[in-house]
């Protein structure tokens, strides 16, 4: 009898594996038609229609590089509320970035604005109960993110990545920067993280509020509507900028399927900095045909310091092909790499929560945005010149002499890059 019910619990945990291994819509399998160059008006019809939300003028965007610049901006932001806070993250970890943040949020929410909090409850397990404590006490509706519970097992591979801060209405936050001390300092030694955030303001914040809002009404049933969240927004610039989101619930395929038609729409270059590099097959084919076609392709991974051994080891076994095919890659040196971005032809920037792998194309929720500008572009390709100049290049006969070990880790790790 024991036995039976062993096999009974084995057969359901098994099942609830599959569930949440399984992705939730179909992945994409085939080679994209022909697709126009980044630069025509062809190119920005075709995304503007295929990922729902529009190319949206009327916007300034600031980078905020490393969180020295990053944390001050998003605290300054916060508090200059008026109306209303949201605020969506992945990692919330306790620590001195933490308490000051506890202390902006609370401090807003009792002077009445509205304030809500959107932590993963994966991401944020190192968040602790008094710190959750100190956000309710002070006015903050917070709320986790698919928690741990017997009757949601099945999407407890679905994760939100998102990293969004909108304030307002008005200005919105979006890149890789988890809400934690790991990102405090200027991302030049073992201890600080290096990453980006960008700040927007404009129409296209707007467009940040209602994916903020996705996320917030399947967690807590509340619809968030009126002018504190989605007041008239002037033209605050003149930069055209398109927010958009990807979830496996609904339009998972958005943000391969955005990457993919920007590799496929290139015709010089493509800049890539990628805290984890473990696209599919389709992709990396991708990348390769552009690489014949005659773009150049600059790609900037992690080096000697990385948070998961298992990614570094299934995104090393890709640079192989990589490199034979062209491309140039170098490691990052000075810390951990943790950017997100990507500049093709001189024009196109794309940036955001999404890492350039399965987990972020299919399993999680994510955000980014695209701005369609020269001038930003060129802004951009400067910060990653000078990243390059503390990375490391590497050719194709330094990683063919890898040791027979590490080839045997890579290729283990590659077996389950649908994972990561």
């Amino acid at each position: 009898m024991i036995w039976i019910v062993a096999g009974a619990l084995g057969a359901a945990l098994a099942g609830l594996l599959a569930l949440n291994l399984w992705p939730k819509e179909q992945a994409l399998q085939y080679r994209l038609a022909p697709v126009s160059a980044v630069q025509s008006e062809a190119f920005r019809r075709e995304v503007g229609t295929l990922l729902g939300p529009p190319i949206i003028g009327g916007n300034t965007v600031s980078d905020y590089q490393n969180g020295a610049e990053i944390f001050p901006a998003m605290l300054a932001a916060i508090r200059q509320a008026r109306r209303s806070v949201n605020l969506e993250t992945y990692i919330y970890w306790s620590g001195d970035i933490s308490k000051e943040f506890i202390a902006a949020l609370t401090e807003r929410a009792r002077a009445g604005v509205k304030v809500r909090v959107l932590a993963d409850w994966a991401g944020s397990t190192r968040m602790e109960s008094s710190a959750v404590e100190a956000l309710r006490d002070g006015g903050v509706r917070f709320e986790y993110f698919h928690p741990l519970k017997w009757y949601s097992l099945d999407r407890i591979n679905n994760r939100t990545h998102r990293k969004l801060l909108i304030v307002d209405g008005r200005i919105a936050f979006n890149g890789g920067v988890g809400i934690a001390d790991a990102w405090d300092g200027h991302g030049d030694n073992p201890t600080h993280w290096r990453d980006m955030q960008f700040r927007v303001e404009g129409p296209a914040a707007q467009q940040m509020q209602a994916i903020f809002e996705d996320n917030w009404l399947t967690t807590t049933g509340e619809a968030l509507l009126g002018e504190d969240y989605y007041p008239p927004v002037r033209a605050a610039g003149d930069l055209p900028v398109q927010a958009f989101a990807s979830s496996p619930e609904g339009g998972s395929r958005n943000m391969q399927l955005m990457y993919l038609m920007a590799i496929n729409g290139a015709r010089e270059s493509i800049d890539l900095e990628a805290a984890y590099f473990v696209p599919d097959e389709l992709t990396l084919d991708a990348l390769r045909r552009a690489l014949k076609r005659g773009v150049r392709i600059r790609l900037l991974v992690p080096g000697p310091y990385v948070d998961s051994d298992v990614v570094a080891n299934a995104s090393q076994a890709q640079w192989g092909p990589m490199l034979a095919a062209g491309a140039q890659i170098y490691r990052w040196q000075p810390s951990l790499l943790h950017n997100k971005l990507m500049v093709v032809d001189h024009y196109l920037t794309m940036a955001g929560s999404a890492n350039f792998d399965n987990r972020s194309f299919q399993l999680n929720d994510e955000a980014n945005i695209n701005i369609y500008d020269a001038d930003f572009a060129a802004h951009m390709t400067a910060v990653i010149d000078a990243d390059l100049r503390h990375a490391r290049p590497l050719s194709y006969a330094q990683w063919q002499q890898r040791p027979w070990r590490q080839r045997l880790m890579d290729w283990l790790a590659a077996q389950t890059a649908s994972q990561l």
